[in-house]
């Protein structure tokens, strides 16, 4: 039986209890129900507990108040063995609160970057022992951390003979010291050390610490000191990475797209030229046409599922060589286009993975580790089965056209599985496929931790109306909206993404469980993600079914007007002026010219003196589509932007849920509609707009955001990135701070709108800051885009004289990209066209084939492939020694 006897400094507030709980039964079996109430002496609690058993245990301390826990410690559990025969542990603890650094405690640190090997606990301790445990995450994988103090035992402040200390996990160490051997009292630090030449790269701050040994002389006692913190409060970590999609990875390996396979070569390239991390877009199965629609990988069919095509063929071999050697015939043809044959590489791969099951099915299916696989995560791979097979048997990703299947009904799935053979066959063969896959990608991460890589993943605000999450869950989302941003710097009129809207209020009910089980599936590939769109969490642009631009959307949630208030605001509220299109006869030309007659004869109904309206067969920007959707000629494409505009000339929008109350509609001012507004009208609602847009919901959007993403967050280790560009509210920079979410910074997007560029000297600290997105052109391709902003960039930041060149040459490139490594960000991660672009040789000579996506255009063909091979590449030994250099922040 030992004694362990807890000592924790904490203030507490009127009523409040300090509590221990642990894994121990005499700590309540981690049930705080059953934890242990500590006994108050001021600030000082405490408590003696007497273990019976030899273990690890772990613990932790909480507050409750008035019988309901109020606050937890921040971080992981404390851990301390205890041995047969040892009888006293005297433990004197500090409370945990979340420190500024936390993100040192995501993957990306503790599993690769800073990554070093964990050693057990000590299963034996001295007579007389002293064990300390500090809290010091910031050691990178070649250093370590040491003790060094006055004494002899401590090294006599030597550093060649310092004491190191082991590491447990999680950014904590540990040095177990014979009580012996110490005096009673003794002065010490802990140090920073190069693992290699012993040498000193940072002493704590502060003064020096004292280390009482008297109690572990007098009562023969495990003297513990838990949690000390290092102190190091002006700690910085500067991170580079590369940002590519994995499609657009090019091996001599490949079959036509990057996969799987590939990305140990981009990984061994970022090691190579000491970067850390290498951000992708979504990875996530898209199969829903077979065709180069699915190239789109925001589009996902399952928020779990891997997308077939980034199987490495390469790491699976047929056994048939007639077979294997006819397919890397083809692989090679498809592997010498400049950009991706999405459906060609998809045939390709689907035929291969075909053979391969034919010859590994069988042997994988009944081995262990799949069997492990598919226990752990049949809640999604049974339903994506039967998803592909009912796919397949239809032809139509459109669960709608199912028949009995048209709702997800578990039971009759099992039923069609046990009655079909071809049932049964075709969804092995899917299950057999995503092991596979999952297999391959997890040994990915395994070989980027060894090299020091990190892997950063993306999440999509959206799912697909027609993928398996809306079959199975349709309650969590509204299928009767859909998603989008509204208008900005990617696009005039908006974006319309197509993806239902989510249920937040239905989410709520069960702790937001579908999207903490989509980020921990996601955590098993990724050390860190970006959310995409992070602005959707606070509220999204909800867009009516019958609209095609984003013009015409509204936020949801939001707090619409009443006709009162429109009033009060200065604006006589006319519905049918204001809500309807508003179609005047004067304005007419300047959108039709002379096919104004025409219109106004086939398209629009008088309703008045030169007022219009739109006839019922194109009243709406869906049914114009419908109307012109085969007619490609220069005079139908005019007609219908044009009737695309008529359809969004409205002032206010009505709320779906609440008729009686509107939102202004955004970017209102481009209207004919807002033009025609009297002069004191116009003014008031410029008013009205600012307020709804820019002050209304600050706090109300708040609440909604802090409802979720602290549950979301802290679901899984990753770090956590936010995508925040567009019309950000005021509230979502102190909710990322708060939550330290690494913001997007870039340069020529300037978050404040009074300026032109970004200052990249003051950019916040948790963020990370990129020349340029895949929604955006690579640098070269931006160069050309604006004479007039070019020229103001290349004399008042690059700060060169005289006109700017036409390209963007190397020399510029690198003036670029260099002033991006020097900004104040955690994080640069540039895209790998950027990179490459700072040499002669190996810059792509087609820039105009190096933009990734274009967010204005809805049928854009995500095709971009790397010009030169991975393999090439790394053999560019000047070029990466050069990279090498500028990555050292």
């Amino acid at each position: 039986m030992a004694q362990l006897t807890f000592t924790i400094n904490y203030h507490t507030a009127w009523g409040e209890q300090v509590c221990l709980c642990g894994t121990a039964p005499e700590l309540g079996n981690s049930n705080e129900t059953h934890a242990i109430n500590l006994n108050a002496d001021g600030d000082s609690w405490s408590a003696e507990v007497n273990i019976a058993a030899t273990s690890d245990i772990a613990y932790y301390y909480f507050i409750r108040q008035d019988g309901r826990t109020v606050r937890r410690e921040w971080g992981s559990n404390r851990k301390l063995h205890i041995t047969r025969g040892r009888k006293k542990f005297i433990i004197q603890d500090l409370w945990k609160n979340k420190p500024y650094h936390s993100y040192l405690y995501s993957t990306v640190f503790t599993d690769t970057v800073f990554r070093h090997e964990i050693r057990p606990l000590p299963s034996r301790y001295y007579t007389r022992t002293v064990l300390l445990n500090v809290v010091c995450p910031y050691v990178a994988r070649d250093q370590m951390l040491v003790i060094s103090g006055e004494c002899e035992a401590l090294g006599g402040w030597d550093l060649r003979l310092a004491r190191p200390l082991s590491y447990l996990d999680e950014g904590e160490w540990q040095i177990m010291l014979d009580a012996g051997k110490l005096p009673a009292k003794s002065e010490y630090k802990f140090v920073i050390v190069d693992r290699i030449t012993g040498e000193g790269v940072y002493w704590e701050d502060g003064g020096n610490r004292v280390l009482t040994a008297e109690k572990a002389h007098t009562e023969n006692a495990v003297l513990v000191e838990m949690s000390l913190l290092f102190h190091y409060p002006g700690f910085t970590y500067r991170g580079t990475g590369t940002a590519i999609p994995v499609f657009s990875l090019r091996t001599d390996d490949s079959f036509g797209v990057g996969d799987f396979a590939d990305l140990r070569k981009i990984v061994d390239w970022a090691a190579l030229t000491r970067q850390q991390l290498i951000q992708l877009l979504p990875v996530n199965d898209t199969t829903a046409t077979k065709t180069w629609r699915d190239s789109y990988p925001y589009s996902a069919i399952s928020a779990y599922a891997l997308h077939p095509i980034y199987l490495g063929c390469s790491d699976y071999p047929l056994k048939n060589k007639r077979k294997q050697h006819a397919f890397l015939k083809e692989a090679k043809e498809l592997n010498r286009l400049p950009e991706l044959d999405y459906e060609k590489v998809l045939s390709l791969k689907s035929r291969y993975s075909r053979e391969l099951y034919l010859e590994e099915g069988g042997k994988v299916l009944a081995s262990e580790g799949y069997n492990a696989f598919r226990e752990k995560n049949n809640s999604w791979l049974f339903p994506y089965t039967c998803y592909c097979y009912l796919r397949d048997k239809y032809g139509s990703a459109d669960f709608r056209e199912w028949g009995e299947f048209v709702g997800y009904n578990e039971e009759l799935l099992r039923q069609m599985i046990d009655n079909d053979i071809e049932a049964k066959e075709e969804t092995q063969y899917w299950s057999f496929l995503q092991y596979l896959l999952h297999r391959q990608f997890f040994g990915v991460k395994t070989y980027a931790h060894e090299k020091g890589v990190a892997l950063k993943g993306d999440i999509p605000i959206g799912i697909s109306r027609n993928s398996i999450d809306a079959w199975v869950a349709p309650d969590l989302f509204h299928m009767d909206t859909q998603s989008g941003a509204p208008p900005d710097d990617f696009s005039f009129f908006g974006q319309n993404w197509g993806f239902p809207t989510y249920n937040w209020q239905m989410m709520e009910k069960d702790g937001y469980a579908w999207w903490v089980n989509r980020f921990r599936k996601m955590a098993d590939y990724f050390d860190a993600y970006r959310i995409d769109h992070i602005l959707g969490f606070f509220r999204i642009w909800e867009i009516p079914l019958d609209a095609v631009q984003g013009s015409l959307g509204h936020f949801r949630p939001a707090l619409p007007f009443w006709v009162e208030e429109i009033n009060r605001a200065g604006i006589p509220f006319d519905e049918e002026r204001m809500v309807q299109p508003f179609i005047h006869e004067h304005f007419l030309p300047d959108i039709f010219a002379e096919h104004t007659e025409e219109i106004k004869r086939k398209y629009l109904e008088t309703i008045g003196w030169e007022r219009f309206k739109l006839k019922s067969h194109c009243d709406t920007q869906r049914k114009v589509k419908q109307l012109f959707d085969n007619k490609k000629d220069d005079k139908s494409r005019q007609i219908c932007d044009g009737l695309m505009l008529l359809c969004a000339e409205v002032l206010f929008v009505r709320d779906p849920q609440d008729h009686h109350r509107f939102h202004p509609r955004i970017t209102a001012q481009y209207t004919y509609s807002y033009r025609y507004l009297d002069s004191h009208v116009r003014e008031a609602f410029n008013r009205l707009y600012d307020e709804f847009y820019y002050h209304r919901h600050n706090y109300f959007w708040r609440e909604e955001a802090m409802k979720k993403l602290p549950v979301l967050i802290s679901s899984t280790k990753m770090m956590v990135c936010g995508e925040d560009l567009g019309m950000v509210p005021d509230c979502v920079p102190s909710v990322m701070q708060e939550l330290q979410m690494l913001s997007l910074e870039i340069e020529r997007m300037p978050k404040d709108p009074h300026l032109a560029f970004t200052d990249l000297r003051r950019l916040p600290y948790l963020s990370v800051c990129t020349t340029s997105t895949h929604d955006m052109s690579p640098l070269r391709l931006w160069w050309t885009e604006n004479r007039e902003l070019i020229q103001r960039y290349y004399n008042e930041v690059l700060h060169r004289e005289g006109a700017a060149p036409a390209e963007c040459n190397t020399a510029i490139c690198r003036q670029i990209i260099e002033h991006h490594l020097r900004s104040s960000a955690m994080w640069v991660i540039l895209p790998l066209q950027d990179w490459l672009s700072i040499d002669e040789t190996l810059r792509n000579p087609d820039i105009a084939t190096e933009r990734v996506n274009v967010p204005a255009n809805p049928e854009h063909y995500w095709r971009y492939r790397m010009h030169l091979s991975l393999d090439d590449l790394l053999k560019e030994s000047v070029f990466n020694e050069g990279v090498e250099v500028l990555s050292r922040r």
